[in-house]
């Protein structure tokens, strides 16, 4: 696999040399958009980036509950953590960056990694299971391949005069 990165990695390289350095955080932009966007699908379907499902999440008890009430349906898991304003991208002329920042990264790094994090703010600590959100497959480099190829290609060229 690093290969195939270090392959794609030059490939690009060598393209995106061709372009100006503003038309280049622009295209970077764009790319690191597609990216996102289908690790924002991966994350909704709990799915990590390998294709295994999300380990389950555990039950809580229900402490009381109301007499005829609807009870509500289970909430996939990471439902805003998968938006864009969480899930962010930081391009500039030279690299794209996509990823969870700020304090919302803690969040994202107990459950890629699965660590041991507290459950409320002064409740019991939980030693979370890893749930992959970001990560770097196969069908990433072709989407990469893919999209750098369509935003070139896309792209009306500036004529000088």
């Amino acid at each position: 696999m690093t290969d195939d990165l270090q392959r794609l990695e030059e490939w690009a390289g060598a393209l995106m040399l061709q372009v100006q350095p503003s038309r280049r955080r622009l295209l970077a932009a764009k790319v690191g958009q597609d990216l996102r966007r289908a690790h924002a699908k991966l994350i909704a379907m709990q799915v990590a980036p390998d294709g295994a499902p999300y380990a389950a999440r555990k039950h809580r008890k229900e402490l009381r509950t109301k007499a005829g009430r609807i009870k509500r349906q289970k909430a996939a898991m990471f439902n805003k953590l998968r938006t864009n304003t969480f899930l962010k991208v930081e391009a500039d002329s030279s690299q794209v960056s996509v990823g969870f920042f700020g304090k919302v990264a803690r969040i994202a790094r107990v459950h890629q990694f699965g660590l041991t994090d507290k459950v409320a703010p002064r409740g019991p600590s939980f030693k979370y299971p890893a749930r992959p959100l970001l990560g770097f497959n196969v069908a990433d480099e072709i989407l990469l391949r893919d999209s750098l190829l369509h935003h070139m290609g896309t792209a009306p060229e500036k004529k000088r005069s």
